[in-house]
């Protein structure tokens, strides 16, 4: 699977505890493989699933985990719901409608943000998942503490079962971690010193008036200025100005003389 590195596994085990994921009589095992999956991706790894039961042996289930199936292999079966929220002390319900209930409403990122500061404290949180076709009753709803909703398209806000969980694990994962991209762009060579940088203005203004590009005396400085500048503003990496360098001593030596010979090409004034 594009992505998995099973090398950091020992990094993956130190993330913190997230809340449980509570699945309401999920009606396909595809959605339950994909929810698994989802959860695998932002290191939750607690799923409840209330009357359905089967649904994570199901080989379509496996299937659509795409290798997340230890998280289908510790998934606990209810046939209640209220004892699956029974040892919880937050449950947060998602929900795509106003149920028309006098209960706190959170978007993904805040509730997020009040799941990791429950658990962080000792607490223990969950979030409920409905029906693919019509959600959690409103009975259901009416056992969480909050209500969680999605900023989505009003005119089409049906999201499929594991969409709405990888929504809920992104921001969980995010409030959890500090939402640091996983890698940087790699830094291959140190930065050019000025005085490399020197050098290479040097060699290419050289070869830009013996090619007579400063065609314009009364600009010629201001062109100076912008090419500088223009370099200057690449933050030119050592092995950059190298390569410019040799980008320019390519191009001289294709280049005939005044007497139809190739010149003597400018040394360029970096060493290797």
């Amino acid at each position: 699977m594009a992505g998995t590195d099973h090398t950091k596994a020992a990094l993956a085990a130190a993330l913190p505890s997230g809340p449980a994921v509570i699945l309401v009589a999920p009606q396909l095992a595809q959605n339950v493989g994909s929810v698994a999956r989802a959860m695998a991706n932002f290191g939750l790894a607690e799923l409840r699933i209330v009357g359905a039961p089967g649904s994570t042996d199901d080989p379509s289930a496996r299937a659509f985990a795409a290798g997340a199936d230890y998280v289908l292999d510790a998934a606990v079966h209810f046939e209640r719901l209220e004892d699956a929220l029974a040892d919880l002390d937050l449950v947060i319900a998602t929900t795509a409608r106003e149920r028309g209930q006098a209960k706190p409403v959170d978007a993904p990122a805040e509730a997020a943000a009040r799941l990791a500061a429950h658990i962080g404290g000792g607490g223990r949180a969950g979030v409920m998942f409905g029906r693919e076709r019509n959600g959690l009753e409103n009975e259901e709803v009416a056992l969480a503490a909050r209500v969680m909703t999605f900023p989505v398209n009003p005119a089409y806000a049906s999201l499929n079962l594991s969409q709405a969980v990888l929504l809920v694990g992104y921001e969980w994962f995010k409030a959890a971690t500090g939402g640091a991209a996983p890698f940087d762009m790699p830094t291959r060579s140190p930065p050019g010193s000025h005085a490399e940088l020197v050098a290479l203005f040097t060699h290419i203004e050289g070869e830009l008036r013996e090619a007579g590009f400063f065609r314009s005396p009364s600009k010629t400085a201001s062109m100076v200025i912008n090419l500088r500048n223009m370099i200057q503003r690449m933050e030119p990496t050592k092995q950059d100005l190298q390569t410019l360098h040799g980008v320019v001593s390519a191009l001289v030596e294709g280049r005939p003389g005044p007497e139809g010979r190739k010149r003597t090409v400018l040394k360029p004034l970096v060493e290797d």
